[in-house]
């Protein structure tokens, strides 16, 4: 949520840096709201106020009096305007919450304007991606359906729900303890969250009221699966206060994430290059708001060695105004060379929310001068899996042998140089 003071006196640009994102909002509509509720308290109080004075005077007024009956009927009058303008109030109150709710964050004035995905700036690559002229789509290796079985995930449960066996469960496995360990090592309190959270926990990152038709919605409890770590991670310190001596905090999180991603079909969901279950390695992290930008472009750095130290070729973008979601002030997203598909994958997102997740979560931070501020949140996919798994099967795919080549640093991990037949079962 962004700041109503700045709301207040800016109206027009935060209408133009709204405009540059992908989102409609009637600025002038939420400020009339806000108008409009701040009168009905303000006559709510002054209500109260008469009532109150009327109240002093029958107190010295004798019972039996006319005057005393007078100040009766008054006060039963007052009292009822004073109700209705309290409720009107309250009305109009949560009317403006609902408008402020649907305001997203404003972008960065230094990040590009566009609407597509050609807008986004390039801003690193590592890698030769012609370096693989044996590559296949992962989905086109000989054995890859007994390792990664799609027809029994669609019978168990439907599209996007595979099964991961055997050798790939522990190339998978060996994976996220790679990316866990890495995390460990950076300073990174690693975290097992719950899977399901609360609409408040949805409404604190911004996933509500944005991505209701993308969770999967547990309507008896009114609970949703997890999108994604962040939302759990976030809201972990909801509602307190932290010395600014303790920031910035790292958490890392490894979960499944779960998305229905509505209206997506075609060559895209192939394989497992889109998927309804997936697991991601999520980093958080907490800051105060004069180190929030530094520690974006750290956590980047962080997720582009981690791609360097698995050699996959990858591209970073700054997303434009357009292609970043509600909550979001910069984005830099991370994308692997798939060398079968001749495509680039995402695999992960480095984001800075700046204080607009900890002001619906109230996250704050006291200063040294006893002042309190709200953090900066920021995130990045460290990394998923899914799409990593696919970059790595199709980049080390060896047709003489019909085995993929581990990367080396997996190997400890994984106790074997390749994966191929041998790991079937």
């Amino acid at each position: 949520m962004i700041d109503v003071k700045f709301l207040r006196e800016n109206p027009e640009m935060v209408q133009q840096a709204v405009s540059r994102k992908k989102f409609e909002v009637n600025v002038p509509a939420v400020l009339a709201l806000d108008e409009a509720r701040r009168s009905a308290i303000q006559e709510a109080e002054q209500t109260r106020a008469l009532q109150k004075a009327a109240n002093q005077e029958m107190a010295s007024l004798d019972k039996k009096s006319p005057e005393f009956q007078e100040k009766i009927k008054a006060m039963k009058a007052l009292s009822a305007e004073a109700k209705s303008l309290e409720a009107k109030a309250k009305e109009l109150d949560q009317a403006f919450k609902e408008g402020m709710m649907s305001i997203p964050n404003l972008p960065d004035p230094e990040i590009p304007d566009g609407t597509t995905e050609a807008d986004n700036r390039l801003v690193q690559s590592w890698g030769n991606i012609e370096a693989y002229p044996n590559a296949i789509a992962h989905w086109d290796i000989p054995w890859i359906d007994t390792l990664i079985d799609m027809k029994r995930g669609v019978k168990v449960t439907g599209a996007g729900f595979p099964f991961i066996l055997g050798g790939m469960a522990r190339l998978a496995r060996s994976l996220v303890w790679f990316l866990m360990n890495e995390a460990e090592s950076a300073g990174y309190q690693l975290v097992i969250p719950p899977l399901l959270v609360n609409e408040d926990s949805a409404l604190a990152t911004g996933q509500l009221p944005d991505k209701e038709g993308q969770m999967y919605w547990d309507e008896q409890d009114n609970l949703y699966l997890i999108p994604t770590a962040e939302v759990p991670v976030t809201n972990f310190l909801r509602d307190e206060v932290i010395d600014k001596e303790r920031l910035p905090i790292y958490c890392s999180a490894y979960t499944p994430c779960f998305r229905r991603e509505a209206g997506s079909w075609g060559a895209d969901v192939r394989g497992l290059n889109r998927l309804h279950q997936f697991d991601k390695v999520e980093l958080v992290k907490w800051t105060a708001k004069e180190e929030s930008a530094a520690e974006l472009e750290s956590l980047r750095a962080y997720v582009e060695g981690i791609l360097e130290k698995l050699e996959l070729p990858y591209r970073t973008l700054l997303m434009c105004a357009g292609d970043i979601g509600f909550p979001h002030h910069r984005q830099y997203d991370m994308e692997v060379w798939a060398a079968g598909q001749q495509k680039w994958l995402e695999v992960s997102s480095c984001s800075n929310f700046t204080d607009f997740q900890a002001r619906r979560a109230n996250i704050r931070y006291r200063d040294s001068d006893g002042k309190l501020y709200f953090v900066h949140t920021l995130n990045g996919s460290g990394l998923g899996l899914a799409r990593t798994l696919a970059a790595i099967l199709e980049n080390n795919w060896d047709p003489d042998t019909e085995t993929v080549f581990v990367p080396e640093v997996l190997r400890p991990l994984y106790n074997d140089d390749s994966i191929g037949l041998k790991d079937i079962g």
